[in-house]
């Protein structure tokens, strides 16, 4: 018997019709399903980004207590929602009112009585504010809390809003750490007893003699004295570094605080200040991953050719920083460098910075920059096969070795303040050294000061 071999037609002829029919059927509805689960996700998605009314409820302020002057006091009034938001970037009081779609007349009467108490110019992305809405009536309270500075607030009244304004009491405390580097600086930070962050604090310090990318070494030795701020009582933020001491490679290097005139800075034993002409790096924390060389073997390329600049690893979106005081020559496409910022600087150099994923905000030819501030974020535009900056510097033309630059420092604390610096600089050694309790506050700590320096972790080594 021989078996014949159907062709897809003829076999479709002898499928039943309502087979044929569930064949195109099938593609329709899970189209219908997708748009469906789309509705629904857009729903969703919209509720839990709204600001209103699904966001963290918060305490009735003292402050406000002091306002009602009734018995009817907005926290126990159950009909009333409390919510606290963040200031999102560049959005204003006035926005924020809108959004409560409180009646422009009573938006501005609330807007005049908070400007009575503070400056509404100076609102930034880290102050919050707290309404009290009664679905009934409207916005009966709202609530300003000033990152650092204090909290105002207003109460609607039958005459109309009436505010006040509470200022935080502002602490200080500081504390001292020795460490002995076993693993990362953040680590040695924490088994020294201090907070991780305390090591950018270091870096910011030292970032124009010690790179943190690629100097530091296991054995490293060191000691900090650095400000903790206290907001009511309550622990709010790091302060500044005070002094410092680090000993790398057997060298030791040594900052201190000091104001000269209207300018505070950091000053090394012997009263030189630690800025200089340019950064050890562009980024505040990364890793080499390829330096400088006249042949190497390009990744994308697959050919050798020099590279004349320092590849730094780094996450997509990280910071990138100008390294000196300069002028932005071009910000744009520059061909296998993708994005591109270029930027002259005095005595002939000129720095760039590739493979960048965007630009800062109004990066343009022309603008003068300030070292230190950022210019664009880290990506792998061009021709790259990570997410990486390729760091480069020219000098009269010629390209020159980034890591190789001897940086000029800027003037020494002058002569008529010397002996006040090096009375300062031994206090705070013998703070450093011997755990010397400090008996007021180091110059520029604003606020109330508590007693100073805590005692060193004996786990930190050192």
């Amino acid at each position: 018997m021989t078996l014949r071999r159907w062709s897809y037609r003829e076999a479709a002829v002898h499928i039943p019709v309502r087979w044929r029919r569930l064949r195109w059927a099938l593609p329709v509805a899970l189209g219908l399903l997708a748009l469906l689960l789309i509705e629904v996700t857009s729903r969703v998605d919209a509720a839990t980004t709204s600001p209103y009314p699904l966001a963290r409820s918060v305490a009735y302020h003292p402050l406000l207590a002091t306002l009602d002057r009734e018995a009817d006091r907005v926290a126990t009034d159950a009909e009333v929602v409390a919510l606290e938001l963040p200031f999102e970037p560049g959005q204003t009081v006035s926005d924020v009112l809108t959004l409560l779609e409180l009646e422009p007349g009573q938006a501005q009467q609330v807007v005049e009585e908070l400007a009575k108490h503070v400056n509404l110019r100076r609102i930034r992305p880290r102050d919050r504010y707290a309404t009290f809405y009664d679905p009934a009536t409207g916005l009966r309270a709202f609530e300003l809390v000033l990152d650092g500075r204090g909290t105002a607030a207003v109460r609607l009244r039958q005459e109309g809003w009436e505010g006040g304004w509470e200022p935080f009491t502002r602490s200080i405390l500081v504390n001292r750490l020795s460490g002995r580097l076993d693993d990362t600086l953040e680590q040695a930070i924490r088994v020294a007893g201090g907070e991780a962050a305390v090591a950018y604090l270091m870096a910011d310090v030292l970032q124009w003699d010690l790179d943190f990318t690629r100097d530091l070494r296991i054995g490293d030795e060191f000691d900090v004295l650095y400000e903790t701020i206290y907001l009511d009582g309550v622990y709010h933020a790091l302060g500044e570094v005070i002094a410092l001491s680090y000993e790398n490679r057997g060298q030791r290097l040594e900052a201190y605080r000091h104001d000269v005139g209207d300018r505070q800075g950091y000053y090394d034993a012997e009263g030189r200040p630690l800025r200089k002409l340019f950064l050890r790096s562009p980024m505040k924390y990364s890793r080499i991953t390829s330096r400088f060389s006249r042949r190497r073997f390009h990744p994308v390329l697959k050919r050798y050719q020099p590279h004349y600049g320092v590849d730094y690893g780094a996450p997509a979106g990280t910071s990138v920083r100008v390294t000196a005081n300069g002028v932005v020559n071009s910000a744009g496409w520059d061909g296998g460098g993708g994005r591109t910022v270029k930027v002259r600087h005095p005595n002939g150099y000129v720095t760039s910075y590739l493979h960048l994923s965007r630009f800062a905000e109004s990066m343009r030819a022309g603008r003068r920059v300030r070292q230190g501030e950022v210019i664009g974020y880290v990506g792998s535009s061009g021709l790259a096969t990570a997410s990486h900056l390729d760091y480069r510097v020219q000098r009269n033309g010629s390209w020159i070795n980034p890591l190789s630059i001897k940086s000029v420092p800027a003037d020494p604390v002058p002569r008529d303040d010397m002996l006040e610096f090096l009375a300062e600089r031994d206090r705070l050694r013998r703070a450093l050294w011997e755990g010397e309790r400090l008996d007021r506050p180091a110059d520029g700590a604003g606020g109330e000061f508590s007693v100073a320096a805590a005692t060193a972790s004996e786990s930190g080594g050192g």
